[in-house]
């Protein structure tokens, strides 16, 4: 994961990719707002099957609790937050060794964003990555609905997969994908 300091000198007016903590679940609703101010954001989404007086219904909710990314100025993102209100609820992921916001790579975040809108049912969140499967072979994916991703090769729930990290955070690993699509990196 970048920090600050290794995005240049003046990363408060740099473009940047920034996780953000959001409480009591308004994920959808800081997008939306952060949207409306013209900020490209991200809150990874899955279908949950709900049961409601008897009647089961699929809802989109989101993936991972209490997260919204956004892509914007670190000076114009505080702004943002300041003059909607939302200071209560709403914090960057801080990275622990810098003491600074986290920044997530573009390609990384490109990667993460094309698996999770895949939005299939076996796409997994690995909230916890072990070292074991970060020791897979680096691979791009050729062809399909995943092609230009790149990641490490992993078995999750018995079948090959790409795994995409996002580092110090989480990583989400596609569905299967043949190993006629896959070429070394």
């Amino acid at each position: 994961m970048a920090t600050d300091t290794d995005m240049g000198t003046d990363i408060k007016n740099k473009l940047c990719w920034y996780p953000l903590r959001v409480t009591y679940s308004r994920e959808l609703k800081v997008r939306d707002r952060l949207l409306d101010r013209g900020f490209s954001c991200f809150v990874p989404l899955t279908l949950k099957s709900v049961e409601k007086g008897g009647v089961r219904t699929v809802k989109t909710v989101p993936a991972v609790s209490n997260l919204c990314f956004v892509r914007g100025t670190r000076a114009g993102l505080d702004e943002a937050v300041e003059e909607l209100g939302m200071k209560d609820y709403v914090s960057y992921v801080w990275d622990r060794a810098t003491r600074k916001p986290t920044v997530v790579p573009d390609k990384a975040m490109e990667d993460f964003m094309r698996v999770s809108e895949a939005m299939m049912d076996d796409v997994v969140y690995l909230l916890e990555v072990n070292t074991a499967l970060r020791a897979g072979r680096k691979v791009r994916v050729k062809s399909g609905p995943f092609a230009g991703v790149e990641g490490v090769v992993v078995r999750v729930k018995r079948s090959r997969r790409v795994m995409v990290e996002l580092p110090g955070m989480f990583a989400v690993a596609t569905s299967y994908v043949p190993e006629e699509n896959l070429e070394l990196i």
